[in-house]
């Protein structure tokens, strides 16, 4: 039983420096398979989704009126990019961001997560208790929102599928069989190192 923890904990220890980006569109299950890859690899987590609601938070904004404001004051951007950053830099994490593939510094593996839009629509309604046509405006008007954004601050086309090491359709699989894709794959990446 001690050998097999002690082994369980070598190769945990093989992945500790790793950096893996993950992005993707809303509703295609980035922040869940991010959250289950740095859990599995004994990874910290970070999201700059969370990060960006605890500013709406603080300022007493929706998630409307913050992307608003993001509109208006790129330090918003900056702010949630330079944590990106900075975060790559200390090693040993997993970055849910739809920018992470870009602004990582260093990052072994970069994921894109994709999925048709009636899917992510009717996911981002369940999860959000919405009627799936309020899903729809708000989604698109996000993406939307970012797109603008990302070409105006950072020349970025977000379409641009190019900077990926790997592209996942996730309405193909469940979100357990998702996992252990990704998670192989991590495993055979480093592997081969």
């Amino acid at each position: 039983m001690k050998e097999e923890n002690s082994l369980q904990r070598r190769e945990k220890s093989k992945f500790k420096e790793l950096v893996v980006t993950v992005s993707g569109l809303h509703g295609t299950g980035k922040s869940t398979q991010a959250k289950k890859l740095a859990e599995y690899f004994g990874l910290r987590y970070v999201s700059t989704g969370t990060i960006f609601r605890e500013m709406a938070r603080e300022r007493g904004a929706s998630l409307e009126e913050m992307l608003k404001i993001a509109e208006e004051d790129p330090a918003v951007d900056k702010a949630l990019d330079s944590r990106t950053r900075e975060e790559s830099l200390r090693r040993g994490v997993v970055i849910d961001a739809s920018l992470s593939a870009w602004m990582a510094v260093n990052p072994d593996i970069k994921i894109l997560l994709t999925a048709p839009l009636k899917a992510r629509v009717k996911r981002i309604a369940d999860r959000e208790s919405l009627a799936e046509e309020e899903a729809l405006r708000k989604t698109l008007e996000r993406e939307e929102s970012d797109r603008k954004r990302y070409k105006e601050y950072y020349r970025i086309d977000i379409n641009d599928t190019s900077i990926y090491d790997l592209v996942l359709n996730t309405e193909l699989f469940s979100p357990d069989s998702t996992a252990r894709i990704l998670k192989k794959i991590i495993e055979e990446y480093s592997r081969s190192r």
